[in-house]
């Protein structure tokens, strides 16, 4: 699939004068244009508003606002950490920043509420269900979110394994005994982990059901994957947004434990008693306590 700036970079040849300043510019400083309005953009390539809109609907998108959200798409997967810090710069003081990233949070889950698929949902539930052994796995910005998953997961079945490895090594050694009875959960946002995308194709190649938590189809992350859950992740700093993923990952754990509540109450009464023998936490009922009373 072509990108913006490939597809921008095939038609200069035939622009107007016009439409090569909007396209060099472009190209140029893609990260900066990204962000700019239509306006700010014909002010920075001397041109006007309205020829940048023609410069956009020329290319084939409906307008700016099309263009402009294919080009942010597109820059998720491109940046580096240091092109992604210069964001911050478009803040004009701390609380616009702490509104614009809150906002931003909310506008991620909305848009992957309504585009959740549940048809896809309903396969991941019932994969995970009837997996010998579930392997999950999410490195660098995405390691918080498969702790999580693997945290609640090893409540709900007793074969889980995460791997969270930075070394390749490592990381194979652990994934090597996967066979088709098994799932592999893969876990990553832009930009994409390889050793993440390696793993899921092994996976594949072993005869696993690969399941893709990610941000959009037609990626890395979605090439070996059997089941696709998407979660709107926008790119706000050099920070991740992982609001949306995260809400969705705590959905489909909810959705896992309605089927497994047998086991997750004796999990959990289990653990109780521990936790408060050990005091793992600080205050309420005394457990320990109250199941001798009941023994006795």
């Amino acid at each position: 699939m072509e990108s913006v700036i490939e597809l921008i970079s095939a038609s200069l040849p035939h622009m107007s004068k016009g439409h090569k300043a909007i396209a060099n510019y472009i190209i140029e400083s893609y990260d900066k244009a990204a962000y700019m309005t239509a306006s700010k953009l014909g002010e920075e390539t001397g041109v006007s508003e309205s020829t940048v809109v023609r410069f956009t609907t020329e290319l084939g998108f409906e307008g700016y606002p099309h263009f402009q959200a294919a080009l942010k798409e597109e820059l998720k997967s491109k940046l580096t950490s240091v092109q992604r810090l210069n964001y911050t710069e478009r803040f004009n003081d701390d609380a616009t920043a702490v509104r614009d990233i809150m906002k931003g949070d909310m506008e991620n889950l909305k848009d992957t509420i309504a585009n959740l698929d549940d048809d896809s949902m309903a396969k991941a539930v019932d994969a995970i269900l009837n997996a010998r052994k579930i392997y999950i796995m999410g490195l660098r910005s995405s390691s918080p979110l498969s702790s999580f998953m693997h945290f609640y997961m090893t409540l709900l079945f007793d074969d889980v394994v995460h791997i969270h490895s930075n070394s390749t090594n490592e990381v194979f050694e652990q994934i090597m005994p996967i066979t088709s009875d098994d799932v592999m959960i893969g876990i990553s946002f832009p930009r994409y982990s390889q050793r993440t995308v390696n793993s899921m194709e092994y996976a594949k190649k072993k005869g696993a059901t690969v399941l893709a938590i990610t941000d959009k189809d037609n990626t890395a992350m979605t090439e070996h994957a059997d089941i696709k859950l998407l979660a709107k992740s926008s790119m706000a700093s050099f920070v991740d947004s992982l609001a949306a993923p995260l809400s969705l990952i705590n959905a489909l754990l909810v959705t896992l434990g309605m089927h497994r509540r047998d086991h997750i109450r004796n999990s959990f009464e289990s653990l109780e008693l521990l936790w408060s023998q050990y005091q793992v936490y600080n205050g309420g009922l005394d457990m320990a306590d109250r199941h001798n009373e009941e023994i006795n």
